[in-house]
């Protein structure tokens, strides 16, 4: 089979310029629909547009064929506009079986693009789905456009000349469906090309039957008649510089990487697989050829203990996990806060409680965060608001723990972990410094010895001679970290631990706001909320609301300035994809009367959901 690197020619149709546009595939966990999302998100990136994705999948390893359970997912929101969110309703559903149709159907609008693949709406597949007739036929799918297309067979006769199983060829017909929405969208098909060619080096006749589906796909939305339109959508007007796509927890990888590069310092990441944290390990496990360490634990305690026990020879520790995997490492960060060592943990949080919804997004580990620990033990708490953002936070994270000595929890979630958007590289002189000190004279070392105005104690490297000192959980005594059971040395040490985090809040920005600094309304987000509450202010405030939003990325110790904020505006909504976390801590630490704006399904918030509760509130 040819290899073939032109693009086909277009024919001669109306293309109708539009500013956004939200799809949405769907298909069988085997159907290759997040490979198929992601490489249309990276196509739109490559060209300009501005981004954001939804990758949406089941828990189950594999679902049986065909069944609800096993409907897998990927939408993107691309635009010449800014684009916070994967969109609210698909503009268009790719649905490659009757089971994808019927789970996703309900999130359409009126008049929304339904491109079916007829082929898979056989009797069993009805079955399978719970459709007593065949909706294609029945009238149910009036309100919609539907485009009934046969790829399974169309993929086919674009690879009758290959060699391989009809089994694997079938296995092509998701590239078919990218290439056909790569024509109707205007998408060049040579970025795809390129990542078959280097995914597939080796495998020459698997390689070629992806470019030819892929190809055959296009053609088909050319010559097929099939639409009327094709439709362009044009660069996103952004700042100027070099962007890539990335990830939430591609971006965590890369702030773990970069944290190490600025501390001169090496980095150990310690974990146990879990989803859907288990990216990072994968990711930092490529960086060894700048220090990076990477260990696969045995399970949840045992990461968190590596990652402690590098902090204290010197690395920067720091293990990740989810929220079944925080919990586990409850005692062990207990005893990071005993023997104030800077170990970061990153909690990509998922649906709860217990295994829950392991594929599915929450914010419900904010409390265990602050809170999940014996005695008083005081962490500091970050969370960053998008995928490129974590980036930041990580840095952030490592900054922090380092200049104060002490563990730092970094609450992103599965929307953002998974989430993808375009990430603008900064320029390392622009990042900030983290300035790491071991003590190296041993006259007057003391091991809880503190700097007065950090309230750090030193960071001595174990081993070095002079400065040989206890280690371990039993309280320590004041300066000297001799085991105490003094109840005033208790006191006063509890009281050391709880005044270094809080004092913390002098060295982290004011919280800002979007909107009028007074008024009717403040929405008050943290984590992947940012983008949907964002947006939807912004649109409030359009139709001539007094709301402003403010979003938090330090949540342990709050921003110093956030009670005076809280206190300018009538009403103050909290919107948290958990049952009211944030606005629990708000009440009782600021004593103003916020009401929560509350969604546990698994799913983000939808701009429309957002504005809808403000008008309810004005």
């Amino acid at each position: 089979m040819e290899r073939s690197t032109e693009q086909p020619k277009t024919r001669s149709v109306p293309i109708e310029e539009v500013e956004q546009v939200v799809i949405r595939f769907a298909g069988d966990s085997g159907d290759g629909m997040q490979l198929t999302g992601s490489q249309f998100t990276h196509t739109s990136a490559v060209i300009g547009n501005d981004i954001s994705t939804l990758p949406d999948y089941p828990a189950e390893i594999r679902a049986p064929a065909g069944s609800l359970p096993g409907v897998s997912s990927f939408q993107i929101h691309f635009g010449s506009t800014d684009v916070q969110t994967p969109g609210d309703q698909p503009d268009v559903l790719v649905a490659m079986n009757p089971a994808a149709l019927k789970v996703h159907l309900p999130d359409l609008s009126r008049n929304a693009r339904v491109l079916v693949n007829t082929d898979a709406f056989t009797p069993q597949n009805l079955k399978k789905a719970l459709y007593e007739s065949n909706p294609l036929e029945d009238g149910s799918l009036a309100d919609f456009q539907v485009v009934k297309i046969p790829i399974t067979t169309l993929n086919a006769r674009a690879l009758k000349e290959s060699a391989l199983p009809k089994k694997q060829l079938d296995r092509c017909k998701n590239f078919w469906a990218l290439g056909l929405l790569y024509w109707l969208y205007d998408r060049p098909l040579e970025p795809t090309l390129d990542w078959i060619r280097a995914h597939f080096a080796g495998r020459a006749e698997i390689a070629e039957a992806n470019a030819a589906a892929l190809k055959a796909g296009f053609v088909y939305g050319e010559v097929g008649e099939v639409f009327t339109t094709h439709y362009k959508v044009r660069k996103a007007s952004i700042e100027p510089g070099v962007y890539r796509k990335v990830s939430g927890n591609d971006a965590l990888v890369l702030g773990c990487v970069a944290a190490s590069l600025l501390a001169d310092t090496p980095l150990l990441y310690a974990s146990y697989p879990i989803t859907p944290a288990s990216d990072v390990l994968h990711g930092l496990a490529r960086y060894k050829h700048v220090g990076v360490r990477t260990v696969q634990s045995e399970d949840e305690i045992a990461a968190m203990g590596i990652a402690l026990g590098a902090a204290y020879a010197g690395n920067l520790g720091v293990t990740g996990t989810s929220g079944p995997g925080l919990a586990l490492k409850g005692e062990m960060l207990g005893l990071a806060v005993m023997t104030e060592l800077p170990v970061v943990v990153l909690d990509i949080q998922r649906a709860g409680p217990s295994t829950g919804l392991p594929t599915k997004t929450e914010q419900s580990d904010l409390l265990l965060g602050l809170f999940g620990r014996s005695g008083d033990s005081p962490v500091v708490v970050l969370a960053p608001a998008t995928p490129a953002d974590c980036f930041a936070i990580a840095i952030e994270a490592f900054r922090i723990a380092v200049k104060y000595m002490v563990p730092v929890v970094v609450l992103s979630d599965g929307y953002l972990g998974n989430g993808a958007e375009p990430w603008k590289l900064p320029r390392a002189a622009d990042l900030p410094k983290i300035d790491v000190r071991h003590p190296n004279d041993p006259k007057g070392f003391l091991p809880y010895l503190r700097d007065p105005t950090t309230l750090a104690r030193p960071w001595a490297i174990p081993g070095t001679p002079g400065f040989e000192h206890r280690i371990g959980g039993i309280e320590k005594a004041d300066k000297s970290g001799n085991v105490n059971y003094d109840p005033a040395n208790h006191q006063l040490m509890t009281e050391l631990r709880l005044r270094k985090v809080e004092g913390i809040a002098d060295d982290i920005p004011e919280a800002a706001v979007e909107g009028p600094l007074r008024g009717d309304l403040l929405l008050l987000t943290w984590g992947s909320t940012y983008g949907a509450v964002s947006q939807a202010a912004k649109k409030a405030r359009a139709m001539g609301r007094s709301v402003g939003h403010v979003h938090l990325r330090h949540l342990n110790p709050f921003p110093r300035n956030l009670g005076d904020l809280l206190r300018g505006y009538e009403k103050v909504l909290v919107p948290e994809n958990n049952t009211g976390q944030l606005r629990f801590l708000i009440r009782s630490r600021y004593l103003v009367d916020a009401s929560g704006m509350n969604k546990v399904s698994g799913q983000p918030f939808k701009i429309r959901e957002v504005l809808a509760k403000i008008e309810e509130f004005i």
